[in-house]
């Protein structure tokens, strides 16, 4: 962007010279992110990828017994839930090479790195969960009109161990979930196994009082709803950070005030916010100041760079700094609309 001089007039009047300023490096460009500044990434590297180890170790050896004892047992709700942990397995270990892909750090040809092959792992466990979908509605429609006889102590007996199981894989990957969208799917699949034994848990305890058995396959249909509402929740956030959208509660709005009214800057417009991964948030936006030296700013993009990441969250600033405003000067830049008319302001927060 072209830089267009001024006069030697304070557009930012008392605020350029603001004391409050914290002290920083000088730099000789007007990039935010250099070899002087330190992103604030969540750490979950450093145990995300031993927990989803041990959790694909461990979750083989639960439905392998559930496949033994739905077929012994004659239930579908327990060989569905197996059919259910089978897929957990396959997509566990999508989302440990996922993790392993991501940990390569940035190259010329992907310059933010491969932090996004989490949420490509993230649909593919998507897919996986509608494959496993598919099979429990086929057998459950199918036990419906040739109902069989269940053995309730079985299904307990099974169930039980797999409430046990699918708990600690939840517990283990629960820390990790809050900051990774593909730890968060792996922990969904294992809250989801978690549920669904508990769920077939019941199902025995009436079967051994009651010959209920319709209740198996409906059972299993329950199952199937949950398990597709974690496939939309998984799919609309994936769809959201490939889709470049604002961050989940990050308002653009709000940013830009807060910035106005940051002393040293005379104003600021053309704000863009996306994830680069699930648990990166990078920014971007032109701030206008007096007309001075380049290594005068080094100050106040230190005191941005401090406030955007401690009050917004947002560890990957890029300010590009003028002395004039560009184009319209609003909050969005009219090169992104190619000509299309601006979104309503009702959409600049995702909610």
């Amino acid at each position: 962007m072209t830089h267009h001089p001024e006069s030697s007039h304070s557009c930012c009047g008392d605020h350029a010279n603001s004391e409050h300023l914290p002290a920083g490096h000088r730099e000789n460009h007007l990039h935010a992110h250099d070899t002087h500044c330190t992103h604030h990434h969540v750490d979950v590297e450093s145990t995300g990828g031993s927990r989803l180890l041990i959790t694909l170790g461990l979750n083989f050896i639960i439905p392998s017994a559930q496949v033994v004892g739905g077929i012994y047992a004659g239930s579908v709700a327990l060989s569905s839930d197996a059919a259910h942990n089978f897929s957990d397995f396959t997509a566990i270990l999508a989302a440990y090479f996922a993790y392993l892909i991501g940990r390569k750090g940035a190259s010329p040809r992907n310059t933010f790195g491969y932090q996004r092959a989490e949420v490509l792992a993230a649909c593919f466990n998507i897919v996986i969960l509608i494959g496993a979908a598919g099979f429990i509605i086929y057998e459950a429609l199918h036990r419906f009109h040739h109902p069989e006889a269940v053995s309730g102590k079985l299904v307990m007996l099974i169930a039980g161990i797999g409430v046990l199981g699918n708990g600690f894989f939840a517990v283990l990957l629960h820390r990790d979930a809050k900051h990774s969208l593909n730890v968060r799917g792996a922990f969904l699949h294992m809250l989801g196994d978690l549920l669904t034994s508990v769920v077939v848990l019941v199902n025995g305890l009436i079967l051994m009082f009651k010959p209920w058995y319709w209740l198996d396959p409906m059972l299993s249909l329950v199952i199937v709803l949950f398990i597709l509402k974690n496939c939309w929740s998984i799919l609309k956030e994936a769809g959201l950070i490939l889709m470049n959208a604002t961050p989940k509660g990050l308002n653009i709005q709000k940013i830009r005030t807060f910035l106005k009214d940051f002393p040293g800057i005379c104003n600021v417009h053309y704000l863009h916010a996306w994830n680069v991964s699930s648990s990166s948030v990078a920014f971007s936006c032109h701030v206008v100041v007096d007309d001075q030296p380049v290594s005068q700013t080094a100050n106040l993009a230190e005191a941005i760079r401090h406030k955007l990441s401690h009050r917004f969250g947002i560890d990957h600033p890029i300010l590009q700094f003028e002395t004039a405003t560009c184009g319209n000067g609003g909050l969005l830049c009219e090169m992104s609309c190619n000509g299309a008319q601006p979104i309503p302001k009702k959409y600049w927060v995702i909610q």
